[in-house]
């Protein structure tokens, strides 16, 4: 089962203060979706690898590892669904005395690294890049011809829809008139834009977590779309920006988070401070939200938080356990930082806090 991320950082504190001897820290990323015969067949072959190490411990250590993965590897009958991650090694203090150590990590995310690592210490970059994913945004790169959504999670980029509209080019085709072929054109691209609203609207309209939806093509077709395309009002108020790019495929995705850099990195400052100012607000009147801690744990008992808020200077520990209670009831966990007055004044006011679904 997919670990949470405050879990996931957990583990990761655990794994960097491990320091190997010598390089018999094994660290092995399976992405999401590879077979997991493929890597079972990879590491036997680093065991006969392992088997050339001059240092008869070192060498020891490393192949100990090895079959120590080979055994998990046979309890899964496939890769889990976000992939997975394993660590094994000699955490011995002492010279001379092995102890080794395996951990299996199935990320909160889906994993799309591939690796075999034999280091004095573990690889855990990828697992860290995880811990920033706390900003999830739709991109929507079009034109007139093809469009294509996808999804910023983190520095992850994912690809949701792909769309063509099958409006001809512009060159004038079957004797017809100037005029009236540009007519065609122009409906034909209405009813695209009216598509692409359709699909936006099956794809984002119930995402829990998504933040802002930037828009992407070249001037002046996502102005024409924004006019034309009958976006429902909840999604064109999240639009958060238009930027003028060429592509219209998935690497115009790339592109479009490329040049909005600027753009994502003001609105995780934003969206903090709406959803305090929104949390205080409910406070204020005394209705849906409470801040001390029997208060929540008795609103996560009856269900009835709807978004739990946690500072990110509370202790891991006490963020975990209230996480996990959230999550048994499908609440939505934010973690907010101080560096805006509204999260200085949420963590003065201990740090954690809940809107509620219904009051309790």
């Amino acid at each position: 089962m997919a670990m949470t991320k405050l879990e996931l950082e957990e583990i990761i504190e655990e794994l960097e203060k491990i320091k190997g001897r010598h390089t018999e820290l094994v660290s092995v990323y399976i992405p999401a979706g590879l077979n997991l015969s493929t890597v079972a067949r990879q590491i036997e072959a680093e065991k006969g690898t392992a088997s050339n190490i001059k240092s008869k411990t070192t060498r020891k250590n490393v192949i100990d590892a090895l079959e120590s993965i080979s055994r998990e590897l046979k309890l899964y009958k496939k890769t889990p669904e976000n992939g997975m991650a394993i660590f094994c090694g000699n955490v011995s203090e002492k010279e001379g005395q092995a102890n080794i150590k395996l951990w299996v990590i199935e990320p909160p995310q889906s994993l799309k690294v591939r690796m075999y690592r034999c280091d004095q210490t573990f690889v855990l970059t990828p697992l860290k890049e995880m811990l920033e994913v706390e900003e999830v945004y739709g991109l929507v790169v079009m034109d007139r011809r093809e469009a294509t959504l996808g999804l910023l999670e983190g520095k992850q980029i994912k690809v949701l829809r792909k769309m063509t509209s099958g409006v001809p080019g512009k060159t004038e085709k079957g004797g017809q008139s100037a005029a009236r072929f540009a007519r065609l054109r122009e409906g034909l691209a209405k009813e695209f834009f009216r598509r692409i609203a359709q699909a936006m609207k099956e794809v984002y309209f119930d995402m829990p977590k998504l933040k802002g939806i930037i828009l992407g093509g070249p001037v002046p077709t996502k102005e024409d779309f924004m006019k034309e395309g009958q976006l429902v009002t909840k999604l064109k108020d999240m639009v958060i920006g238009m930027k003028d790019i060429g592509q219209t495929d998935e690497s115009g995705l790339t592109d479009l988070v490329e040049v909005s850099k600027d753009l994502l990195a003001s609105q995780e400052i934003i969206y903090e401070k709406k959803l305090l100012e929104k949390y205080f607000e409910l406070l204020g009147k005394g209705k849906k939200a409470v801040y001390k801690k029997r208060d929540i744990e008795k609103a996560l008992k009856y269900g009835a938080v709807d978004v739990l808020i946690l500072s990110k200077k509370l202790k891991k520990k006490e963020m975990r356990e209230l996480s996990k209670k959230a999550e048994d009831i499908s609440a939505r966990v934010e973690i907010v930082s101080d560096e805006t007055e509204e999260g200085k004044q949420f963590f003065n006011m201990g740090g954690m806090g809940a809107i509620l679904r219904f009051e309790v």
